[in-house]
Formats: structure tokens, C-alpha cells, sequence
């Protein structure tokens, strides 16, 4: 049974940093595309970083791209969000995914951890 479980969130305040970490169980991931998306209270769930194990390639979303970046450790199946200089705005629950298809579509992705929650304060 596939589990991921995220860690590193907390209540932070604007400018600060933070490192979100994923552990994934259950099968190996090294070839799958593990992505963080993001759920900030009133809004739809929004993509925020993915990395695809096709070419090693990775995608951030342009609403944190310069501020964010995203790595894997594929021998600890964990991935993990590195997030500087905080916005406000960047308050939400974080979730970390799993699927077989490189993509920034939630649907693509089968398997989410519970979301860890990041609040940044003003």
C-alpha cells in the first residue's frame, strides 16, 4: 500500500524559509513523477512543483518559480519542497503526489499524502 507523509510545515513569518519533505512507502518511486501542490483556504488545490523521473526534469509554477525549488532522493523515495522568502500569500496546505505520467494536472497523480499546513505571517 502506497503511503506519503509530509513534514516541515509550520507558522513562519514573511521572508523566511522553509523545507517541506515527503516520504513516500509501499514500491519505489524512482520512476515516478512525484509533485507538491497546494490548497490555500477558499481556493482550488493549485500546482506548485513537480519532478519527473523522465530526464530528471523538473517544473515550478510561475506563482513561486525564484522562491521555490523542488529535489528527490530517490534511494529514501522522499522529495522535497524548499521555500524561501515566504509570501503571505503562500499560506495553504501542502500536498505531496505520486503518479506514472509527468504532468502538472492533479488528476495525473494517484496516490496524496494528508498535506501539511504552511502559514506565513504578515
Amino acid at each position: 500500500q502506497v503511503q506519503l507523509v509530509e513534514s516541515g510545515g509550520g507558522l513562519v513569518q514573511a521572508g523566511d524559509s522553509l523545507r517541506l519533505s515527503c516520504a513516500a512507502s509501499g514500491r519505489t518511486f524512482s520512476t515516478d513523477s512525484m509533485g507538491w501542490f497546494r490548497r490555500a483556504p477558499g481556493k482550488e488545490r493549485e500546482f506548485v512543483a513537480a519532478s519527473f523521473w523522465t530526464g530528471g526534469s523538473t517544473y515550478i509554477a510561475d506563482s513561486v518559480k525564484g522562491r521555490f525549488t523542488i529535489s528527490r532522493d530517490n534511494a529514501k523515495n522522499t522529495v522535497y519542497l524548499q521555500m524561501n522568502s515566504l509570501k503571505p500569500e503562500d499560506t495553504a496546505v501542502y500536498y505531496c503526489a505520486v503518479g506514472r505520467i509527468a504532468s502538472i494536472i492533479s488528476g495525473a497523480y494517484d496516490h496524496w499524502g494528508q498535506g501539511t499546513q504552511v502559514t506565513v505571517s504578515s
